[in-house]
């Protein structure tokens, strides 16, 4: 079955990923800005980076069939820096017509502190400015309940947000009802430790249903896995879930909603080519 993965940061993987990626089914990917595992000292080191996710991963992707997006920002850890991340911000726009720049993110909280919440709603405001959709990250473990809270209550006192053009990820089962309640798009992050396994997530959709719901592997730097999203596929059949809500989750919902997003030109694959 052909799906996309809405979020999984291929700069931190080998090209041998994107070759099993591709023989998986997976036919594009989406990729945030985040973390680069240290603290960067320069915008141009932001700079530097935007140039690999706008131009390198696009055609290390594209040798293997599997269409190459991405979203950028200074990622909540580095927000500590207000003045860096003042300059990050400016020098976005940038980059903002590049193919495949779908918006800005994945931009959030981390230990959910001022400067966090001061970087972030300066990003909203970006995005307002151009236009951009908008990608959100919440934190982890201990901090993911408030963290998401407070996110929430950002995004719902700026009436200018479309909310069908946010999406909150690394949602878990105690956050998910408050993301879609407000509207909101929600992902599923498949961890092999934290965040959510492919049998949490499937509990997920099936108490809440498929609608605005998308699921990813996150595929970064640490313990994680770029398949986890046909480990979904797998144990959604094992339940004995449709093919038709499967591909929804994994397949029609991220093209419904980057499809918002000026920068996503997507060419499906040629039907006769494709696995089912």
């Amino acid at each position: 079955m052909d799906y996309f993965d809405p979020h999984i940061h291929m700069v931190s993987r080998t090209t041998d990923d994107y070759e099993t990626l591709a023989r998986m089914g997976c036919v594009g990917v989406s990729e945030p800005a985040f973390w680069a595992g240290f603290d960067r000292g320069s915008v141009e080191s932001f700079r530097d980076y935007f140039r690999q996710l706008t131009d390198f991963e696009a055609k290390r992707a594209a040798q293997f069939g599997i269409q190459h997006y991405t979203w950028l920002c200074i990622n909540a850890k580095e927000a500590e820096n207000v003045e860096l991340s003042r300059e990050v911000i400016a020098m976005i726009p940038e980059f903002l017509d590049c193919p495949g720049v779908l918006g800005i993110g994945e931009i959030g909280l981390n230990k959910n502190t001022k400067n966090e919440a001061t970087i972030f709603v300066e990003h909203l405001e970006l995005a307002v400015k151009y236009d951009q959709q908008i990608l959100i990250h919440t934190p982890h473990l201990a901090d993911k309940y408030q963290g998401t809270r407070m996110i929430l209550d950002m995004l719902c006192d700026d009436s200018r947000l479309d909310h069908s053009r946010v999406l909150v990820d690394h949602v878990e089962e105690h956050t998910v009802r408050h993301v879609l309640e407000e509207g909101f798009w929600a992902g599923m992050t498949l961890y092999p430790v934290t965040k959510c396994t492919p049998a949490r997530a499937v509990d997920i959709i099936e108490m809440y249903g498929p609608e605005r719901l998308m699921a990813n592997s996150a595929g970064d730097w640490g313990p994680s896995k770029p398949t986890a999203v046909p480990d979904l596929i797998v144990e959604m059949r094992r339940r004995g879930h449709p093919e038709s809500l499967i591909r929804k989750v994994v397949y029609e919902n991220p093209l419904e909603f980057f499809r918002q997003s000026q920068g996503f030109q997507f060419t499906p694959r040629d039907a006769e080519q494709t696995r089912v």
